[in-house]
């Protein structure tokens, strides 16, 4: 059974987002991923890619709030989260709130910002909320944290913590447009521009992500994106064992946890109630690139994270999971 009627208003989306945004194809989709899975995404291009516009423009689609912040090695924590005024006339302190209070927020380079900054953001990626002074303040829902980082500048840059990496779940390469894509871009962007119109509120993607939720995933699926997640800490358990000299550290739990939210999330956005393998392998290189922490000797062989885990997923097969459109019914219902 496939949710047609449930997919609609994501296609909607898409539709409205594209009319500005010219191919970005991968971009999009996992942006939407993104927002059903609850998850922030991190995005690594050359400027110039249109990386910003596609966060705003789908800001607009979904009728949600967007702040962006433009990370830079002074900025302060409280640039961020905000912080607390003494009021000379009441005596007292107030909170101002930060921009991070938003529904789509952009860390524009963020890798450009120091480690107590980092440390500010962490806390409202994971657990939704930040603490200012004594108090402690939710973000709004829905919440997503898109970053940007320039992966051809070093000057000026922090690298970021591991366990802020570690929060995103996915990562995103955004590569240079074809040539039929740029110049659609040049026509479209020297000319009148069509704006997006929002087809969506903020009530509508929560229940979207509720359903999103709902999409069946067999047990064949969790025990796949287990060994995907198991073969980067043990590459030689797969017969690869030339690999274990490139990888210091694998994939944490939470890639195995992200293979399926984000798998299950793509489904929906394909117009289906139930979870299939391909779903999960789309979603793997996204998912784990950016948890690997690669040696020395990876670095100067010029072997990427991409490069190990196109080896590991070629030597794990997918397995065989029979369309059982009746399960993910019953768990729609």
């Amino acid at each position: 059974m496939t949710n047609s009627g449930n997919i609609q208003p994501m296609e909607r989306v898409l539709y409205e987002v594209k009319k500005v945004i010219v191919g970005q194809d991968h971009l999009l989709e996992r942006l939407v991923v993104a927002l059903l899975a609850r998850g922030h995404i991190l995005v690594e291009g050359v400027p110039g890619l249109a990386k910003t516009m596609a966060v705003k423009t789908l800001s607009r689609a979904i009728g949600g709030e967007f702040h962006r912040i433009q990370f830079t090695p002074d900025l302060m924590p409280a640039d961020l989260i905000g912080t607390r005024i003494y009021n000379q006339k009441t005596g007292e302190f107030n909170t101002s709130l930060g921009p991070v209070f938003t529904n789509l927020l952009l860390a524009d380079e963020i890798n450009r910002a120091p480690a107590k900054v980092q440390s500010a953001l962490l806390e409202v990626m994971q657990e939704r909320q930040v603490t200012i002074g004594r108090e402690t303040y939710p973000v709004p829902k829905p919440f997503l944290v898109m970053a940007t980082q320039n992966p051809i500048e070093s000057e000026g840059t922090y690298p970021l913590p591991e366990a802020q990496v570690d929060r995103f779940m996915l990562k995103v390469l955004v590569g240079y447009p074809s040539t039929t894509e740029e110049f659609v871009i040049v026509e479209r962007m020297t000319g009148a521009l069509q704006d997006a119109q929002r087809v969506i509120d903020a009530e509508q993607l929560l229940a979207l992500q509720r359903q999103a939720d709902k999409v069946y995933v067999d047990p064949a699926l969790i025990e796949y994106s287990v060994k995907l997640a198991t073969a980067t800490r043990h590459p030689e358990a797969c017969g690869l064992d030339e690999l274990s000299r490139y990888i210091s550290f694998g994939a944490s739990p939470r890639a195995s946890i992200n293979l399926i939210i984000a798998g299950r999330a793509l489904a929906f956005v394909r117009g289906r109630d139930y979870t299939l393998p391909q779903d999960v392998r789309d979603v793997a290189l996204d998912v784990i690139r950016h948890r690997l922490v690669l040696s020395y000797e990876a670095l100067s062989d010029n072997i990427g994270s991409d490069d190990i885990l196109g080896k590991l997923m070629e030597a794990i097969p997918m397995p065989e999971v029979p369309l059982r459109e009746y399960a993910g019914a019953d768990a729609i219902r």
